[in-house]
């Protein structure tokens, strides 16, 4: 909120907080009204919000994606230059589709002992996650789209998978196309990301995929995340868009002025691309991106001992 204040992006900001409750509306921590503030604005930031592990609520990410259709999970990796890591090339987009797979939430006990957990993959979901890769590819000067998968083992759900992938392919001719397994990918990732352009896959996959492709460039605090409803599958007709940042919440340093914010700047950055203020979203991007290979400022993660504070300032001095 400073960054955006002394950039003079002209947005105002409707805050909504996680309770300590849980909401019968929405069986979540998640309050329905935090919900209905953005399906009335249509674009949201997000900041890290942990669920309990074992507890027998919904995730607040899952309530989220639920609730809002968040379709399609967009994280972009790319190397951040002044910042040495072991691959300086890494430029590529992973597409995850977000709300079914084995993140469905169904699961349950069939004896003691035995539990079962439905991974659930759908034309409809598969479809529009694999329209919104191509077409991403397409509008941001992509050229190639791999599908990841495990169909020689799974069949039945990543082939239906593939087959969704295959058939969106078909209309857009001037993208290459090709389908590689999961282990495979993660090794050629490991390898050599260069690669890879634009990646699209199944929920799980996903979230394994694309945290692998942050450690490629210096870990998850340096990557932003953009999760997508787009109405209808109207690509770009009156959706939604929830910016967030990849990495999970840090109780042990809550209050503690030592957060790395890179991620959830990026993020927002990303949202302000969403809202077309491109011109705003370059000068705080140009910022971030000064600050961290100057050197100067670098909060503890990225081998300095600068505070979140003064992390902040200098970004607002690279303005």
């Amino acid at each position: 909120m400073q960054v955006f204040k002394a950039a003079e992006v002209p947005i105002e900001w409707e805050e909504h907080y996680v309770g300590n409750e849980i909401d019968p509306r929405t069986q979540s921590f998640l309050t329905w009204e935090s919900l209905e503030s953005v399906r009335k604005n249509k674009v949201g930031l997000k900041g890290p919000m942990a669920t309990p592990i074992g507890k027998g609520h919904r995730s607040l990410n899952l309530t989220l994606r639920k609730e809002l259709n968040l379709y399609a999970n967009v994280r972009p990796c790319y190397s951040l230059p002044g910042y040495k890591t072991r691959y300086d090339d890494v430029d590529l987009i992973t597409i995850r589709e977000n709300t079914e797979g084995e993140y469905s939430g169904l699961e349950h006990q069939v004896v003691r002992g035995v539990v079962e957990s439905l991974k659930i993959i759908t034309r409809q979901a598969s479809l529009r996650v694999a329209e919104y890769a191509f077409h991403y590819a397409k509008s941001h000067g992509r050229d190639r789209v791999s599908a990841i998968h495990k169909a020689n083992i799974m069949q039945k759900t990543d082939g239906l998978f593939l087959k969704c992938c295959r058939e969106v392919a078909e209309k857009y001719p001037e993208i290459k196309y090709e389908e590689v397994v999961i282990d495979n990918c993660c090794m050629m990732l490991v390898k050599n990301p260069a690669l890879f352009d634009v990646l699209v896959m199944p929920n799980l996959y996903g979230d394994i995929i694309s945290d692998l492709c942050a450690g490629l460039i210096g870990g998850l605090g340096l990557t932003p995340r953009h999760m997508l409803c787009l109405c209808n599958c109207n690509i770009g007709e009156g959706g939604i868009a929830l910016a967030e940042a990849v990495h999970g919440s840090a109780p042990d340093i809550a209050g503690k002025n030592l957060a790395n914010p890179t991620a959830l700047m990026l993020s927002a950055v990303t949202m302000l691309r969403h809202l077309e203020l491109h011109d705003k979203a370059d000068r705080i991007q140009n910022a971030i991106l000064n600050t961290i290979a100057e050197g100067k400022y670098r909060t503890a993660d990225l081998g300095g001992s600068s505070s979140t504070t003064d992390f902040t300032k200098a970004i607002i001095d690279h303005l």
